[in-house]
């Protein structure tokens, strides 16, 4: 057991420990409600301003998604995924659109730098 041993700890240095290679933005967020059901996604789609036919997709998808089981793992042990404590869309506050750069919330534009982003596209993310 070893193995199985050694494979425990590896798993627990990484999930107790902070992400090195990532960070966090400190910025307005707006959520749905916690939890998954046919409400979050018209909810989800909208927010997206997606066509009629995608939200209908959408719904058949969540609809089968209901019926189906989890699956049984041989020898895994996890407790059970809680589905409805998570969080399915979140997305930055909007505000009424920045007509420049300089109008944007500067957190965001660190977040961008950090991510490599050139500054047309920062523009175009941030909607100016």
């Amino acid at each position: 057991m070893p193995a199985v041993t050694e494979t425990i700890e590896t798993v627990q240095a990484v999930t107790e420990s902070t992400y090195k290679w990532g960070f966090e933005t400190d910025i307005d967020m707006e959520f749905a409600p916690k939890g998954l059901s046919e409400d979050i996604v018209r909810f989800i789609s909208a927010k997206k301003e997606e066509p009629a036919w995608l939200l209908e997709w959408r719904l058949r998808a969540f609809a089968a998604w209901q019926k189906m089981e989890e699956p049984r793992w041989p020898a895994v042990k996890y407790p059970p995924i809680d589905y409805q404590d998570a969080y399915y869309y979140a997305a930055p506050k909007q505000k009424v659109g920045p007509k420049s750069l300089d109008e944007v919330d500067p957190e965001l534009l660190r977040t961008y730098e950090k991510l490599g982003i050139p500054l047309k596209e920062q523009a175009i993310l941030a909607g100016v």
